[in-house]
């Protein structure tokens, strides 16, 4: 598990491309301060385990899953990634519940200056969109971000200075694709509000009776 709070930016050394897969070596520095083989580092907002690591970069195994839902596909040498180690018990919680697991690859459609902030608007498909709510949390390049507006096809974001100073989206221009994560919240609610394995179809799982018999309403 991660916050969305980027720990540093770093680099692609190199990109190992295999028939689907890619191997990728990643330049960094505090995030390899207390890493060893088998950590989750998250990658531009993909979770990715450490198979190697020396003092000024790490190496990890992109499976095809993963090449195919997100925009690692693209990588090259020279590309800045945003970098975060996994969430230790005890850590402040100060973005928001993030598993490093990418739900699809968005659009960057404009990049507006608002004041101090960046008000940037991404397109999504319909999968994606139906999980983003007004005010609700989404990652975006591993960044936890509040979203500002929804449309039909499209939401956005505002970045303080500082965000757009340290993360990768200070960089992106209109047309860049960006990692996104939905709220994993939002996803086990509409499970749960969905029929169970013994109810019949369009009959919520999620009732009055359920509630009461375990003690959510009296």
């Amino acid at each position: 598990m991660f916050t969305g709070l980027v720990e540093e930016l770093g680099k692609v050394k190199t990109v190992a491309r295999g028939p689907l897969s890619i191997r990728l070596t990643v330049s960094a520095k505090k995030v390899l301060a207390d890493v060893k083989q088998g950590d989750s580092i998250a990658v531009s907002g993909v979770c990715l385990t450490v198979v190697e690591s020396g003092d000024t970069w790490f190496t990890a195994d992109v499976m095809p899953e993963t090449v195919d839902r997100t925009a690692l596909a693209g990588l090259k040498t020279g590309d800045t990634l945003n970098l975060e180690r996994a969430l230790r018990v005890g850590d402040r919680l100060g973005g928001h519940i993030v598993s490093g697991h990418i739900d699809g690859v968005g659009t960057i459609r404009s990049k507006q200056q608002n004041d101090n902030a960046v008000i940037i608007k991404i397109e999504a498909d319909a999968q994606i969109m139906r999980y983003i709510v007004v005010k609700g949390s989404i990652a975006i390049d591993g960044i936890s971000l509040t979203v500002v507006e929804v449309g039909s096809d499209w939401f956005t974001v505002s970045l303080i200075p500082h965000t757009a100073a340290q993360t990768t989206l200070g960089l992106k221009r209109s047309g860049e694709p960006v990692n996104l994560e939905t709220d994993i919240i939002g996803k086990y609610v509409e499970k749960l509000m969905g029929p169970g394995p013994d109810k019949p179809p369009g009959k919520s799982g999620l009732t009055g009776d359920f509630l009461q018999q375990h003690g959510f309403i009296y």
